[in-house]
């Protein structure tokens, strides 16, 4: 039986990520400092402590696996990356976390490890424009991303590749774009723009109010969980070493995406724009390269996975009320 580990098993997609390994017939260590919020892991076992500790660390990785995923990081929505007060915390904990497992990955003979990066480290001079944003991979450097979260994962990249020239590691790099579903933050903070809106939206009375963060028109594409998971898998077992893109590729506002989230809900309701955290005016994932390499790219609709996300999210804000 093959074996796995995975850092972050506690977080939205790293739960996501245990489930289908453990379908796939892995044997799954599932390492964090919290258990999931919102579902008993499928883990084997589920090892609680803090990566940031090499010590930890050391004990997590006592051995070989065949596949490590290292999804540990300190991450969230606009309103934990923007706003400045977290970013000695994200730079510090992610890069804590990325030197012990590398170290740990050094001392057994782990080859095949996964990096979660993020469309983040694109240059914000790249996406001024929000109906034609340019995330090519190869349009990376010159480097000037948006934020701390951008360049934490800009310099795991070539921390890992680095890794990779001395001959450490072959590790597998995506750069993720917006991944949403449930099971993941809907309320708090850390929550990103589907799930605070499909919570606003479950909220709501019909023919209320809602807010929107700056004026709506700001775009994106958003990527449902499960097929976040296959295209790490297909990246992770195949022989593509450079940084690719898992993304959607249909473009839209903030505004067309609660417009979508109120049609699910059935309800018809106004909005307020006013001043919040809204990143770069515009990115999509551009997926030339993984349909070239791997011959995939993702295919569900938005509001396929919306639907889904939605009814778990309204399932939430039924139970917070009572």
């Amino acid at each position: 039986m093959k074996t796995a580990l995975v850092c972050g098993a506690g977080g939205f997609i790293g739960g996501h990520l245990v489930a289908r390994l453990k379908q796939d017939g892995f044997r799954v260590r599932g390492v964090d400092r919290k258990p999931h919020e919102f579902i008993a892991s499928a883990a084997d076992e589920f090892v609680l402590g803090d990566l940031r500790d090499a010590g930890f660390c050391n004990e997590a990785i006592d051995r070989r696996f065949d596949e490590v995923y290292q999804l540990a990081a300190e991450m969230g929505g606009a309103e934990f990356i923007y706003s400045g007060a977290h970013d000695a915390d994200i730079m510090r904990s992610s890069m804590q976390i990325d030197l012990n497992v590398l170290e740990g990955c050094r001392r057994h003979g782990i080859k095949r490890v996964f990096f979660p990066s993020s469309a983040c480290v694109y240059p914000t001079r790249n996406q001024l424009d929000a109906q034609n944003p340019n995330c090519a991979e190869d349009s990376v450097y010159p480097a000037a991303p948006d934020s701390e979260y951008g360049w934490t994962k800009l310099f795991g990249e070539r921390l890992y590749l680095s890794y990779a020239r001395d001959g450490t590691i072959e590790p597998r790099i995506a750069r993720y774009h917006n991944i949403f579903g449930p099971q993941g933050a809907w309320r708090g903070g850390r929550e990103k723009a589907p799930a605070a809106l499909c919570r606003k939206i479950a909220e709501a009375s019909n023919g209320g109010t809602i807010e929107i963060w700056g004026d709506g028109q700001q775009s994106r594409s958003f990527l449902f969980v499960s097929e976040a998971v296959e295209g790490t898998l297909r990246l992770m077992r195949s022989d593509v070493s450079s940084p690719v893109n898992i993304g959607s590729e249909e473009l839209v506002t903030i505004d067309q995406l609660a417009d979508l989230i109120a049609s699910i809900a059935g309800k018809s309701l106004s909005r307020t724009y006013v001043a919040g955290p809204v990143g770069v005016r515009g990115r999509n994932s551009d997926n030339r390269l993984i349909r070239r390499t791997l011959g995939w790219s993702p295919s569900m609709h938005l509001r396929d996975g919306l639907e889904r996300t939605y009814a778990w999210i309204a399932s939430m804000v039924r139970q917070a009320r009572q």
